[in-house]
């Protein structure tokens, strides 16, 4: 009787003669075991004990196990090899590295079959390397979670719900497919796959430093809660990441996926940050990387010329959220980034002349982000409220953290256990606070649930000769408060009745300098003076006249001859041309 094997057909033989299984692709025999009378730790191996695993695995080249003698290859650095060591070893087929590489990748199996794939309303599907998910999957990274993107703005624009999470999950997939496009495009360069791990990770974790309501919280709330302190989001990221990488044992997984945690934890501090502003004609004051490889540092935090993933990343987001045409197109540009060597003897990444066309739609993009969303006054209004709600409710709101110790919303930045816990529902705990010592506080943020928002005064611009220096910026509510008009009798009004903004399309080079003011006081009387203040303060500092001048203040207007004929502060300025003809 035939057994039901001998009933089936026999496959037929491939006509190539080629095996069904890959060459690269081990045994099961070899996937169970790393070579004979081998010990099973991998990091305990000697150089000769790393030739017997080497021969097992089918490279039995005479120099290429001489050469791992000489140089003392042990079993511990097995998994750090890249590109360059592979050269030092001689090995030059593209084919023998990935097979030596897969052979050493087996010694780890936490490699197969752990990462996952993220579906993006933006990018897609996103392939996530296990590592970058042991990241996300930590308390200090689903913090983001909690942290608006946009941050008060979100009262404005319903749809702007996205959070830092998301950008940031976004930005990790842009900087790995930067990094990888220059990997195959230029295989000179040796980047490793550990290299462009780390970038990814840089472009993951870039945003851990932000606080409740992101830009609100550094931009606003620090500068006023401690004057003096020059802290941002992007040392607050350093600071976090050294935390969760200490706090959830992320060291030894680092290790375990070919890491040297000495070096690329560095590396990627620096990655976030960017290289500091004392770089210099043919040196790299960074300690991650060698100056050959200095074009890392311009992918996720450009301070070169402001081109990097982290833009286009909340470009294509915001205007995703926002409903606003985004021409930018980032995936042409990775199609044609090449790194070159510019005029200070240092690598950078370039792109065809051809691209100059996107780049001006980059450029476009941020232009109107920045004018119909990122400084939109409703939103600036909103941001300096919570501001406002949060400095009167900062003495009294404490954070427990180990051993006892307890931080203030203001102070969490020097701890990053109590940092951690800081997110956008400080917001809700005053809101629905008992406390009577939170009542200024929680009225402010009821102010703006019933939308009784501070009032918007007017808005000028500063002429290009006669820009106001930052420090300045705090004396211009004492001087609005100043400038009565003579002769006119007005409510009176205090330098803390009143808020001044001056914001700067960046980068800092272009010539536009808005200035916006605003009243903490909602009756008539009050506004009505602060309009004429506002004009008055105008008129003495050669700004442009604001609109509604001449309905405001009439008598003062009149008397500006500069202004008769003058557009408005809201009208659009004189195009300028920000690139060079091509």
């Amino acid at each position: 009787m035939q057994t039901a094997d001998s009933e089936r057909t026999p496959k037929r033989p491939r006509c190539d003669g080629s095996p069904r299984t890959q060459p690269n692709t081990p045994s099961a025999a070899v996937q169970g075991s790393p070579g004979p009378e081998l010990p099973s730790n991998h990091k305990s191996w000697s150089p000769q004990q790393v030739c017997d695993f080497l021969k097992h695995h089918g490279f039995s080249d005479p120099g290429l196990l001489d050469r791992i003698r000489e140089k003392e290859i042990t079993g511990s650095s097995l998994p750090c090899l890249d590109e360059s060591h592979l050269d030092n070893l001689g090995i030059s087929s593209s084919w023998e590295r990935q097979k030596l590489l897969n052979s050493i990748q087996q010694l780890n199996p936490t490699h197969v079959g752990s990462g996952k794939v993220i579906n993006d309303p933006v990018h897609g599907h996103i392939e996530r390397h296990p590592l970058l998910i042991r990241i996300i999957d930590t308390p200090q990274f689903q913090r983001l979670r909690y942290i608006k993107q946009f941050g008060g703005t979100y009262y404005v624009f319903p749809g702007a719900s996205h959070n830092r999470f998301e950008h940031s999950l976004g930005v990790g997939h842009l900087a790995g497919c930067l990094a990888h496009a220059l990997h195959e495009r230029q295989p000179e360069l040796q980047i490793s796959e550990r290299d462009m791990l780390c970038v990814q990770i840089a472009g993951l974790c870039h945003d851990l430093g932000h606080g409740p309501f992101s830009h609100m919280f550094d931009g606003r709330f620090i500068p006023r809660a401690r004057q003096g302190l020059k802290w941002k989001h992007e040392q607050g990221s350093v600071d976090m990441f050294e935390h969760l990488v200490n706090s959830n044992g992320l060291r030894a997984v680092m290790e375990q996926y070919g890491h040297i945690p000495e070096e690329d934890i560095c590396f990627i501090k620096e990655l976030i940050t960017g290289p500091p502003e004392s770089s210099t004609k043919n040196s790299l004051p960074c300690k991650g990387r060698p100056i050959e490889k200095s074009f890392f540092y311009e992918i996720v935090a450009n301070k070169e010329n402001g081109i990097d993933v982290d833009k286009w990343g909340y470009f294509a987001r915001d205007c995703h959220h926002l409903g606003i045409q985004n021409n930018f197109d980032h995936k042409c540009y990775i199609k044609f980034a090449r790194v070159c060597n510019g005029d200070d003897d240092m690598l950078h990444i370039c792109t065809r002349d051809k691209e100059v066309g996107n780049l001006y739609d980059m450029f476009h993009t941020f232009n109107c982000l920045y004018r119909r969303a990122y400084q939109h006054k409703v939103g600036n209004i909103i941001d300096t409220m919570i501001t406002d709600a949060f400095l009167k409710a900062d003495p009294y709101i404490e954070i427990l953290c180990a051993e006892g110790k307890k931080y203030h919303v203001s102070t969490a930045i020097d701890d990053m256990e109590a940092y951690s816990k800081v997110t956008d529902n400080i917001f809700l705990e005053i809101l629905y606070s008992t406390d009577p010592k939170l009542d200024a506080a929680r009225g402010l943020l009821k102010n703006i649930e019933r939308r009784c928002l501070y009032k918007f005064v007017g808005q000028t611009r500063a002429d290009v000769n006669a820009k106001i220096k930052k420090e300045d910026y705090t004396s211009l509510p004492e001087q609005v408060a100043k400038a009565k008009p003579d002769g006119m009798f007005l409510a009176e009004l205090k330098t803390e009745d009143l808020i001044v903004e001056v914001s700067q399309l960046l980068p800092e080079r272009f010539e536009e300098q808005l200035i916006r003011v605003y009243c903490k006081k909602l009756d008539k009387e009050s506004f009505s003076a602060a309009q004429q203040h506002f004009v008055k303060w105008c008129s003495d500092n050669n700004f442009s006249k604001p609109q509604d001048g001449d309905g405001v203040a009439p008598l003062i207007t009149q008397l500006k001859k500069d202004w008769k004929f003058q557009n408005s502060a809201q009208s659009p300025a004189p195009q300028k041309q920000l690139f060079k003809d091509v």
